[in-house]
């Protein structure tokens, strides 16, 4: 017969157990959870009701308060746009279940997955957040998934094809980065068309006799395919790769083949002789020499309002983002601002000037954040709410010096 465990010690009657402490700290969490989305929501009406612009105004608020949610809690704004969504579905169209959740009858997941099922079927779905409620009260989350998902394929069914074709319109391609060089690369596509592509891609990995590994040839099959397949109905502009490269390259490294790896942008550490295949094979590149106490200042003031390309590329390279809170949108498809604006006196000079996203950019001019510029490119944006957010450029100008070196 064992013996007791010597790590169990009997606890006094009325007095919660380490268990009953779990469970008391998850209910609060969910209490605590249904009072920020109704925070976020007042948030978001409060904002509203103070708006007196003109009708596209709602879009800014939503944007205004997204990012203020974002920065304020230390998330992406896709994030902060994922709580404010919920957020109002709780408060506005199912307010059954967020009274559930405010006494954590129901946790956070429950609620979010009523509201993901529900939404899809607007017509009916007032009817059915009695029966999903009560399911969610009895159930844990994975079962109370897969029940909420029979639910919302039953009274789908008879709408499949309309479903299928408003899917449809929503197909798109994604990259998104991975580690040691790689990144995923996803696509949204009807089920027919996504298994006739693995099976071609299968079909011709099959033919294909050598050491690499089925998966490997399929990925191999799948880039030369799309890089270099047939494409003559196509214009030349967008057959194959023609990239423009950036590269930093340590002086060390340029000049011996020692040192840390160069920086491919967009990708991270490449080998040098993978960074020299990389702008070879560019029609057009800049190379950033970097050394700790050398760099460039590059301006031309009140001349011109619109930088030149020289100028633009530096202030994209030295951001390599939007340089907005929280933002990851690459500063190449970002729109180049003057942060004081050039009709009131800015400047068109490296320290006036940063790579904003689109929307980000109108944000700034058209609501009430602030945004100033601060040494070493870096901005400083205040809030609606008063919250001020330091936002720095992931690289730095250096300053190029002819004076010799300290002994």
């Amino acid at each position: 017969m064992s013996s007791p465990s010597p790590y169990v010690d009997e606890v006094p009657e009325g007095i919660p157990t380490t268990l009953d402490w779990v469970v008391l700290s998850a209910d609060m969490a969910t209490i605590h959870a249904a009072q920020r989305y109704a925070s976020i929501v007042e948030l978001w009406d409060d904002a509203i009701r103070a708006a007196t612009r003109d009708e596209g105004a709602s879009v800014l608020v939503e944007r205004s308060v997204r990012l203020e949610v974002a920065s304020a809690l230390r998330i992406s704004e896709h994030a902060a746009g994922r709580l404010m969504g919920v957020g109002r579905a709780l408060v506005k169209r199912y307010p059954a279940v967020w009274e559930s959740m405010s006494h954590a009858d129901i946790t956070d997941t429950h609620a979010t997955i009523i509201v993901d099922g529900l939404d899809e079927l607007e017509i009916i779905r007032d009817e059915l957040v009695r029966e999903v409620l009560a399911l969610a009260e009895e159930m844990p989350t994975g079962p109370f998934r897969r029940a909420v998902k029979r639910i919302v394929d039953r009274e789908r069914e008879a709408t499949i094809a309309e479903r299928h074709a408003d899917a449809v319109a929503h197909r798109h391609v994604r990259v998104e980065p991975g580690v040691d060089g790689m990144a995923w690369l996803t696509a949204h596509l009807p089920a027919v068309e996504a298994h006739a592509i693995h099976g071609r891609l299968t079909a011709i990995a099959n033919t294909l006799d050598d050491e690499r590994s089925l998966d490997q040839k399929r990925a191999d099959v799948f880039g030369d395919l799309l890089i270099d397949g047939e494409t003559e109905s196509l214009p030349d502009t967008v057959r194959g790769i023609r990239p423009t490269v950036t590269v930093t390259v340590p002086a060390l490294t340029l000049l011996t083949g020692d040192g840390p790896a160069a920086q491919a942008d967009g990708v991270g550490p490449v080998p040098l002789d993978r960074a020299r295949e990389l702008c070879g094979a560019a029609s057009g590149w800049m190379r950033v020499l970097t050394q700790p106490d050398t760099g460039v200042v590059l301006s031309v003031g009140r001349e011109h309002y619109r930088p030149p390309a020289d100028l633009r590329r530096l202030v994209t390279w030295r951001a390599a983002r939007c340089m907005a809170p929280g933002c990851g949108i690459p500063a190449d498809r970002c729109d180049i601002d003057h942060t004081v604006d050039w009709h009131h006196g800015g400047h068109t000079d490296a320290g006036n000037l940063a790579p904003l996203c689109r929307g980000h950019h109108t944000l700034k001019h058209h609501t009430d954040w602030q945004v100033t510029a601060q040494p070493g490119g870096a901005l400083e944006w205040t809030s609606p709410a008063g919250r001020v957010y330091l936002v720095k450029p992931e690289r730095r100008i250096p300053q190029f010096s002819t004076d010799p070196p300290p002994f």
